[in-house]
């Protein structure tokens, strides 16, 4: 048997699984805690130039992250490609690099079709029916923010790449380097600090932008100086087309991309029904789902651990340890959920204390609204970490493709349905978006961790 420091090892038992997934799982939680903080940078700076500036930038941000995320999941099917040639063969570089090469062609690919949509945002917000002053402000804000997202889907790709090949504490540290730099660029950007000029809004966009660039110079800097990446020459012969692993690379990453884009564009069009509702609850909505957000962080990296160690299991035919690592994984996530849901039911506004004065009187419709949504947060958190690390034990064993129907399914059906009927036909408003949402991931939950118990059933692990 391997050492069982080594990430390809098989575990002797439970116990040194647990440790296993732990080891992979607290850097990416990190990371994806970092790599929110660096949106909550955006909304705390925001948020005090007014409740306007505060709708443009969501709405902006609700788009951006929509595509950006969709296009990390298409690129994101390299990590269980990367894991289950590991798992095979700890030495597979030719077939590590072709990955990544591909992958890389990806993220620039997608990236730039992503630009030219956030082009047309101005028209895309008056399409959804939001007031022309916030559109005509997120228009202008995209035209900035757009230039950040080849590079934040490249970084994407990158982070994916080196978590898969152990070495996850690289990125949280880039992450908490890229928090610096944003908050750095905010400062001095919107409120013109440091001699440069007061460019209001459109000065976190350009802050973002910068930011952007800086994550992925890191990456490559980590890339070329860590011996144990440079053994692979992942920028090979980077200009070779390998059409075969971009194939396998789309088979796996776009029902990934489609997944995101089924559950982050329930969130997104929230936001814009939020919109269609007022101002106060869309402002109370973003800060709401931004702490929502923030614990589901944990979960996802969680799931992110599963899809590599799954991905390992899977590619070395083991099936006792592809029921091991799924199962802790699972655990590990719905546990952490558990412990956030008694935090946010018990102590919501002391939590909004994060982002706003919940005491300042010209907040109080915003913080009444952000507290009801809040408890309905709390009683969908189970549900949410079950399905983030149900699904990615599941690209662990590369079956994305039911996992999308569940999800289109789950958050479009009952849950956008239930949203937008009772959102607008009853009286519960806001309150009836978010209870919509809770609807969906109670029904993704479900339906996932049924196909991951029927793994062996429906032919998903190795003979």
């Amino acid at each position: 048997m391997s050492h069982p420091r080594s990430l390809s090892a098989v575990p002797a038992d439970w116990r040194e699984e647990l440790v296993a997934t732990l080891r992979l799982a607290l850097p990416l939680v990190g990371t994806n805690l970092l790599q929110m903080a660096i949106y909550s940078v955006d909304v705390i700076f925001i948020a005090r130039l007014g409740a306007e500036p505060l709708a443009a930038s969501s709405l902006s941000v609700a788009l951006t992250s929509l595509l950006m995320w969709a296009m990390s999941g298409l690129v994101g099917g390299a990590s269980p490609l990367i894991a289950a040639e590991l798992g095979r063969n700890r030495h597979a570089v030719r077939e590590v690099r072709r990955t990544f090469r591909m992958g890389s062609w990806l993220a620039v690919a997608s990236g730039a079709g992503c630009m030219i949509v956030c082009a047309f945002g101005e028209e895309l917000m008056l399409l959804t029916g939001q007031k022309p002053s916030v559109a005509a402000a997120a228009g202008d804000f995209l035209l900035i923010l757009m230039w950040s997202i080849i590079p934040l889907v490249l970084a994407a790709h990158l982070r994916n790449t080196i978590s898969a090949l152990g070495l996850a504490a690289a990125s949280t540290a880039i992450a908490g380097f890229a928090v610096a730099v944003n908050a750095l660029g905010n400062y001095a950007l919107i409120y013109g600090h440091f001699g440069l000029p007061a460019l209001g809004l459109n000065g976190s966009a350009v802050a973002s932008v910068i930011t952007s660039f800086a994550m992925l110079a890191a990456y490559a800097v980590v890339i070329q100086a860590n011996r144990r990446l440079r053994r692979f020459h992942l920028w090979g012969r980077w200009w070779r087309a390998e059409w075969q692993r971009l194939r396998q690379m789309l088979v796996v990453g776009l029902p990934i991309a489609g997944t995101i884009l089924a559950e982050a564009g329930l969130f997104s069009g929230a936001a814009f029904l939020m919109g269609r509702i007022g101002e106060a609850e869309l402002a109370g909505h973003t800060i709401a789902l931004q702490l929502a957000a923030i614990a589901f962080q944990v979960p996802y990296g969680v799931g992110q651990a599963a899809t590599i160690r799954v991905g390992l299991a899977y590619g070395a035919r083991n099936r006792e340890w592809i029921r091991l690592a799924g199962n802790i994984a699972i655990a590990l996530g719905i546990g952490f959920m558990v412990f956030t849901a008694l935090l946010i039911w018990g102590f919501p506004r002391a939590i909004l204390r994060l982002y706003v004065d919940p005491d300042a009187p010209a907040n109080a419709l915003m913080v009444g609204f952000a507290v009801q949504y809040l408890l309905v947060a709390a009683a969908f958190q189970l549900f949410d970490g079950a399905q983030a690390v149900a699904a990615g034990a599941l690209r662990g064993l590369q079956d994305t493709r039911v996992p999308m129907l569940i999800a289109i399914f789950s958050y479009w059906v009952p849950g956008f349905g239930l949203a937008v009927g009772l959102g607008f036909l009853t009286e519960l408003s806001g309150t009836g978006v978010w209870i919509g949402l809770a609807i969906g991931l109670i029904v993704a939950a479900t339906l996932l961790l049924g196909r991951w118990s029927g793994r062996d059933r429906l032919g998903l692990t190795p003979g």
